[in-house]
């Protein structure tokens, strides 16, 4: 007995059957990029953040000069307060601070001590002075609601006070 077999040509696959492999190559393929676009965009913020706290730092670790500045607000109750810190162009935020308030930092030679008094609401008087390294610079008063005051001085040159 003899068994012919016809050739035949194999089933034809389904659509589905190969599209959702497709998809699902797509799919794997747009989770790569999205991982690998995700992981480079945070070695980006991650380094570009140690550069910032580079900088800040990098003034005090390469002996930039500076000079001692102090801040004084007079009055009562309380009042916001933003001043320039220790860093380069950096304005320190102190809300509700009670007064009297008195900080002293060190600002870098060639940038301008200055700190800003904003009254709230319900107003009242309150004064600000700037010193550098001891020396008296100015003085302003605020008054009424949302009163405001500012003092500022010229920039220490290195040869006054650089340390």
């Amino acid at each position: 007995m003899s068994t012919t077999e016809e050739l035949t040509e194999p089933a034809e696959r389904d659509e589905p059957v190969a599209s959702h492999t497709s998809r699902r190559r797509r799919g794997i393929a747009v989770v790569a990029l999205l991982l690998l676009a995700g992981g480079a965009f945070g070695t980006y913020r991650m380094l570009d953040s140690d550069d910032a706290s580079a900088t800040r730092e990098g003034a005090a670790a390469r002996n930039v000069p500076v000079a001692d500045v102090t801040y004084e607000v007079l009055g009562e109750g309380t009042a916001e307060i933003s001043y320039r810190g220790p860093g380069d162009d950096e304005a320190a935020v102190v809300t509700n601070a009670a007064l009297p308030w008195k900080k002293t930092v060190s600002v870098p030679v060639g940038a301008a001590p200055t700190v800003h008094v904003t009254l709230g609401e319900k107003g009242g008087t309150a004064s600000c002075s700037l010193a550098v390294h001891g020396r008296h610079v100015q003085r302003a008063t605020a008054t009424g609601a949302f009163g405001r005051a500012t003092c500022r001085s010229e920039a220490p040159a290195a040869a006054e006070g650089a340390r």
